[in-house]
């Protein structure tokens, strides 16, 4: 039993999985009860071994709200090196495997601790638009997100996430949480690493982008097709960061 337990996150005590896995619980019950949560196709996430999963970024709720279901094991995610300056709140990113990243700029150190994760065999989500929307729509990805995903070495799950922005939009100060829209998420299924790299990092992260915005047109038939694009040129880290508050896992 406890070696199951400490499959769920290799390195990490039992304590702390079990820890992490109440905080995951109390977030799906607050996620389904003021935005009726709704998750599809969770079970293409593998029970072991390094993935990454990589969605659109809409507000604050997206690391809990795609990660809440994955139940077969933990997710890390990645927050903005700025808020573990504070003492309290570093703790808690650290309690919810958060992986600090620079603000501006690339951020290597990063991008090794993101791989040093992966090859212990975790799950790590970074969301590639690395901030969030300003409209709802998704946003070019970064294009430094194709070294990550080069020198990942693993899988790669789409995901998409929609009625987020809605429920807390970037000019908000909080959620709304009454008569606030319904958060839904999709998976797609798992790209191999070989099958992703075939044609280049590059093309490989344009894959990815294709695969994020049809499942987010999937679940919001309105938003832009999901036409090629081009990946901004600027390098960059694949950061869940921006410049004015947390981007964190709560």
């Amino acid at each position: 039993m406890l070696e199951g337990l400490r499959r769920k996150h290799p390195g990490s005590s039992v304590a702390k999985i079990i820890s992490w896995r109440l905080f995951q619980f109390a977030s799906e019950v607050f996620l389904t009860v003021f935005y009726r949560l709704e998750v599809r196709n969770q079970q293409v996430v593998p029970p072991v071994g390094p993935v990454l999963i990589a969605a659109n970024h809409q507000s604050y709720l997206d690391p809990t709200a795609v990660g809440c279901r994955i139940r077969n094991r933990q997710i890390d995610f990645v927050a903005r090196l700025g808020l573990f300056s504070n003492k309290h709140l570093g703790r808690f990113f650290a309690f919810l495997n958060s992986i600090p990243v620079a603000e501006e700029g690339p951020d290597t150190a990063a991008i090794k601790e993101i791989i040093r994760r992966l090859r212990m065999g975790r799950c790590v989500m970074i969301f590639p638009e690395g901030s969030r929307t300003e409209t709802g729509a998704v946003q070019p990805f970064k294009r430094g997100v194709a070294v990550l995903v080069k020198r990942a070495k693993c899988p790669v799950i789409p995901a998409a996430i929609d009625g987020a922005y809605q429920a807390w939009p970037r000019h908000r100060a909080r959620p709304l949480l009454w008569r606030a829209p319904k958060i839904r998420v999709r998976f797609g299924e798992p790209i191999p690493y070989d099958e992703l790299m075939a044609d280049g990092p590059d093309a490989a992260l344009a894959r990815v982008e294709r695969e994020v915005r049809a499942l987010h047109q999937q679940l919001n038939p309105a938003a832009a097709p999901p036409t090629p694009t081009t990946t901004t040129p600027t390098t960059t880290t694949p950061e869940h960061a921006d410049t004015d508050t947390a981007e964190t896992a709560t």
